[in-house]
C-alpha cells in the first residue's frame, strides 16, 4: 500500500487513517462495488498489516457512511439509492447556502454602506452642500416634485415584473439580503487571495478531468477543491462536516455513473467560475453557480440509474 511501508515510524492512528484512505479511494474508484463483502482478515492480508489498524479503519468508514458492519460477514460496501442521492444534495445545499449566506453577513459592514450612500450624494452634488435659510415650507414645495407619480413613460430601469420560470427548470435561489456594492467592498488579503488562488488552480484540475470524463481523477481533485475552499470560512468543523458529506455524494453518484459508457463533457466544470465569483465578491452569482451545479448533479445521475 503507497505510503505505509518505507523509512521512519508510523503511528497506529496514522496507518488507521492510511487504510481508511485507501480503502474509500477503492470505493470511489469503483473497485469495490457496492454489496460487496470482505472481512478484516482478507484486508490486513492485502495491505500486509495487522488486523487492529483495518478494524480501526473499517470502523471508521461505516461510521461515515460507506461500509456496513456484519456480526457474521464482516463489512460490505453500502449500496446507495438514486433517492438517498437527492437527500444529500439538499442536505449539502443547505451546508453550502448556508456558508454564503454568512459572506453576506460579512460584507454588510455598516460603515462601507454609508460610505457608498455618501459617494452617492456627492455624484448628485448634494453632498457637502451648504447651508440655507430657506423656509421649511418652501423646502417643502420644492422637495415635492419627488415625490410625485410616475409619468406614463417609465424608465428605461424601471423594475419588471419578473418572468415565469420554464417548466422543469430548477428553482431559483433565495432572494439574498442587501449587500454591500462590490467596488467598495475591502479588498481580499494577500494571505486569502494566495489561498484562493491554490483552490483556482485545483479547480482548473478538476474542469480538465471533467472534460476528459476522467471520473477517478475529477472526484480526487474537486474534493480538494471543496475542502481548500470551504477552509478559507473559517470554521474547521464545518470544513470536516461538508468533505464528509461531499465523500457519501460521490460514493453514491460512483454507483450510478459508471453505468455509462462516455462522461467526456457531461460532468459540472464550474470550478472556476465560483472561484471567480468568490474572488470579487459576488455572492449572488457564486450561489447561482452552486445551485446549477446540484441541480445539474441530480439530472445526470437520473439519468444513470435509468441507464
Amino acid at each position: 500500500m503507497p505510503g505505509i511501508s518505507g523509512p521512519g515510524a508510523v503511528t497506529r492512528s496514522t496507518l488507521r487513517q492510511q487504510i481508511a484512505d485507501a480503502l474509500r479511494d477503492e470505493v470511489l474508484a469503483g473497485r469495490l462495488q457496492p454489496g460487496q463483502e470482505f472481512t478484516v482478515k482478507e484486508i490486513a492480508e492485502q495491505y500486509g498489516v495487522s488486523a487492529t489498524p483495518v478494524r480501526e479503519a473499517l470502523v471508521d468508514l461505516s461510521a461515515q457512511g460507506l461500509l456496513e458492519a456484519d456480526q457474521h460477514r464482516g463489512f460490505r460496501v453500502h449500496e446507495y439509492s438514486p433517492a438517498d442521492f437527492v437527500e444529500m444534495i439538499e442536505a449539502r445545499g443547505l451546508v453550502v447556502d448556508g456558508m454564503f449566506r454568512s459572506l453576506v453577513e460579512r460584507f454588510e459592514d455598516t460603515s462601507l454602506i454609508e460610505r457608498f450612500e455618501d459617494l452617492a450624494a456627492e455624484g448628485s452634488g448634494t453632498a457637502g452642500a451648504p447651508a440655507t435659510t430657506t423656509p421649511p415650507g418652501a423646502a417643502r414645495k420644492t422637495a415635492a416634485p419627488t415625490a410625485t407619480a410616475p409619468t406614463a413613460a417609465a424608465p428605461a430601469n424601471a423594475a419588471r415584473p419578473a418572468a415565469a420560470p420554464e417548466a422543469g427548470a430548477a428553482p431559483a435561489a433565495p432572494a439574498l439580503p442587501r449587500t454591500v456594492p462590490p467596488r467598495l467592498r475591502p479588498p481580499l488579503d494577500p494571505r486569502t487571495a494566495a489561498k484562493l488562488a491554490g483552490v483556482r488552480r485545483r479547480g482548473e484540475e478538476a474542469q480538465r478531468a471533467a472534460s476528459a470524463g476522467d471520473l477517478t481523477v475529477l472526484i480526487g481533485y474537486d474534493l480538494r477543491f471543496w475542502r481548500e475552499l470551504s477552509a478559507l470560512f473559517g470554521n474547521a468543523y464545518l470544513a470536516d462536516f461538508l468533505h464528509r458529506l461531499r465523500v457519501r455524494c460521490w460514493v453514491c453518484a460512483v454507483q450510478q455513473l459508471r453505468r455509462l459508457d462516455d462522461l467526456r463533457g457531461l460532468l459540472w466544470s464550474g470550478h472556476t467560475e465560483l472561484v471567480d465569483a468568490l474572488a470579487r465578491g459576488d455572492i449572488p452569482a457564486a450561489r447561482a453557480l452552486v445551485a446549477a451545479h446540484h441541480a445539474h448533479s441530480l439530472s445526470l445521475v437520473g439519468r444513470s440509474a435509468g441507464a
